[in-house]
């Protein structure tokens, strides 16, 4: 036998995954109870798992349930691994790869929203840019005085995003966004 065709002392070979790492939508629905968030966000934190957004509320006010919307990043092996070690957390009811099952209904995405106050100084030219740029954007006006604007905007990740970066000019001093909340189209329940 050839040195490099040897087996390596472990009865599992490693493979290489080759998958592309792909952005998915996660909604968990979980117990509303103290140390449940704490549980899922050290699952993602103990393996290495990164979460891009992560938004937690409490939907069904009567059960005490609470759905957390998480969006991460992984190959396709990697975010079922995922999907299968948060179904183990004893007080998760369920999880919904929304990306997933929004493919296997032949839409590209699930719907995805997010808000995010952006906060603008400026004076002059500048401010008055800032007021085109936002109404165009349909963002509103939440605050101002005669330095600074405070801009509410809401909808997809890319609006927000370039709503972001084409005020960054005109004076952007802080932002606040909310992360991503999500759903499937169609009248079934996640």
């Amino acid at each position: 036998m050839n040195a490099h065709l040897q087996p390596t002392g472990s009865a599992y070979f490693i493979t290489k995954d080759t998958a592309k790492p792909e952005t998915h939508t996660l909604s968990v629905l979980v117990d509303n109870e103290p140390g449940v968030l704490a549980r899922v966000i050290g699952l993602f934190s103990g393996r290495g798992y990164n979460i891009d957004s992560l938004t937690v509320s409490e939907t069904e006010h009567e059960k005490h349930l609470s759905r957390i919307t998480i969006v991460t990043r992984g190959t396709p092996h990697v975010l079922e691994q995922i999907k299968n070690q948060l179904e183990r957390i004893v007080p998760v009811h369920r999880v919904v790869d929304l990306t997933v099952v929004a493919h296997e209904r032949g839409q590209e995405r699930p719907l995805v929203r997010e808000l995010a106050m952006v906060k603008v100084a400026g004076t002059g030219d500048n401010r008055v840019e800032a007021l085109r740029l936002a109404d165009a954007f349909r963002a509103q006006v939440i605050d101002a005085n005669t330095e600074h604007f405070i801009f509410e905007i809401t909808g997809r990740v890319s609006k927000i995003e370039q709503f972001i970066a084409i005020m960054k000019p005109l004076g952007v001093v802080e932002v606040c966004r909310t992360g991503a909340a999500a759903m499937n189209r169609g009248p079934e329940k996640m």
